[in-house]
């Protein structure tokens, strides 16, 4: 697999003696902060699951 131009150009500053601009990099970059905004297929299924007793099917209805 090639080396991309940026990757050999760290290397060589390693070679070189100067500081590797990886140790730079903040810790939190390989953290996904990203928020969801709509739901998920699994969520949207467990919420019809738990709301299906309310629609009279699974019910019974009692009379005098």
């Amino acid at each position: 697999m090639a080396k991309s131009k940026a990757k050999k150009y760290r290397e060589k500053l390693v070679r070189e003696g100067r500081l590797n601009p990886e140790i730079k990099r903040s810790p939190f970059h390989t953290l996904d902060l990203t928020t969801r905004k709509t739901k998920t297929k699994k969520d949207v299924l467990y919420q019809n699951k738990n709301h299906s007793f309310g629609d009279g099917e699974n019910g019974f209805y009692f009379s005098f």
